[in-house]
């Protein structure tokens, strides 16, 4: 079982429904990464933006950018992870992919579909919980509006990570920086938000303040707001282990069953 884990944070402006500008950027900043990594974490929509207009930037499981993932993965011996507009079966999805340098890729579709845009109307939820297993560490992945729904992250896989990739806009930034710390006290795992930064094709502004908090909710990583960064933290599983077994309150947590 893997102690350590090497993860980069890159908090981006994205550009508009351009995938290929996109790829460009994030090839640039995960290129200037040095030293060796485990696991890159890129915002949601990396390639377009929150975008309602997925016919003017979807792509395929055979498209560009999935091949630029495996590509990149390999060349950094890194795992990639972001979310990217996919059409599949005559219909789109908010599709988060998880690309290991040996080119396997676990996906998770969104599950919660953000009303107050009408996010429903474009793209079909996912009904299926992942939880990933890299490097001995088992990592629970979500997207965005996801984090509003803490029944949906409840901790009944004994993961030890729960990543976000969000584009979560400034007139709700609080309760992104509380939600976050929530998930990971709630759930003892250390919690990973990554959002983005800059302003949108439909005028939303997204201040950033991605972060990394430990199973006791301490923040142990954070970017200024605004920031345009790459940040790295390494995680080590015996701080979950230890305070899991010192404090067993995920022991007492209620059974559930939820309705998809």
């Amino acid at each position: 079982m893997g102690n350590e884990l090497k993860v980069a944070l890159i908090q981006a402006d994205l550009v508009w429904e351009n995938p290929q500008k996109n790829r460009e950027q994030f090839s640039g900043k995960i290129e200037q990464i040095s030293g060796s990594i485990n696991l890159i974490i890129l915002p949601e929509m990396f390639t377009s933006g929150f975008t309602m207009a997925a016919e003017r930037v979807a792509e395929t499981m055979q498209g560009e950018t999935v091949c630029w993932m495996r590509t990149m993965a390999a060349k950094k011996d890194a795992a990639i992870m972001g979310s990217m507009v996919i059409s599949e079966n005559n219909t789109f999805y908010n599709r988060l992919l998880f690309v290991e340098p040996s080119g396997e890729i676990t996906i998770y579709n969104k599950r919660h579909a953000f009303t107050l845009v009408g996010e429903e109307k474009t793209y079909t939820a996912g009904h299926e919980k992942i939880i990933i297993n890299y490097k001995g560490w088992r990592i629970c992945p979500l997207i965005c509006y996801d984090l509003r729904f803490p029944v949906w992250s409840r901790n009944t896989e004994d993961y030890e990570l729960l990543v976000y990739v969000a584009n979560w806009p400034k007139p709700r930034i609080s309760a992104w920086d509380t939600l976050l710390k929530a998930r990971a006290i709630e759930n003892m795992t250390y919690c990973i938000g990554v959002n983005r930064v800059g302003v949108d094709g439909v005028r939303s502004e997204y201040p950033g303040h991605s972060a990394v908090y430990d199973v006791l909710g301490n923040e142990i990583l954070s970017f200024q707001p605004n920031e345009i960064a790459t940040q790295i933290v390494t995680l080590e599983k015996r701080h979950v282990e230890a305070y899991r077994n010192k404090f067993k309150f995920l022991n007492d947590q209620d059974t559930f069953q939820i309705d998809l």
